[in-house]
């Protein structure tokens, strides 16, 4: 009787976000989804400075006056700029996600265009909301 020849068994090991950035092509989805989770860790971890812009704005004549000083410093701009691509971002991959809920574009070609929407309207939204954070109009 012949032996079986026997095939090496796989190896299945933990791999890390190098390996996930740099060996898998995740689709279009995929790359959305992450960042739909990046976006709300950002805001949670940002929240106490949000609070306090928020709260500076309404205390008081004086208190508005050094919300406006805080905000005319380009890095809290630049800050403040992440922050809204990241409130948009979350908002609309939000929306996808509940229209996602109701059956709707769970076609992997159907996932990809609403992507492609959540991408372009939140970017065009952020444009939007930095034309008016550093006065275009």
């Amino acid at each position: 009787m012949a032996e079986a020849v026997k095939k090496p068994r796989p190896e299945f090991r933990n791999i890390g976000i190098g390996q996930i950035l740099t060996a898998y092509r995740l689709p279009l989805a995929g790359r959305v989804s992450i960042l739909h989770r990046a976006s709300g860790a950002l805001l949670f971890l940002f929240l106490p400075f949000l609070l306090y812009l928020f709260s500076q704005s309404l205390t008081s004549e004086l208190s508005f006056e050094v919300f406006k000083a805080i905000l005319s410093n380009v890095i809290v701009k630049l800050i403040t700029l992440v922050l809204a691509w990241s409130f948009l971002f979350h908002f609309c991959a939000g929306i996808r996600h509940l229209l996602m809920d109701t059956h709707r574009g769970l076609t992997k070609e159907g996932g990809k265009q609403s992507s492609i929407i959540v991408l372009v309207v939140s970017s065009l939204l952020t444009l939007a909301f930095a034309a008016k954070l550093f006065g275009v109009f």
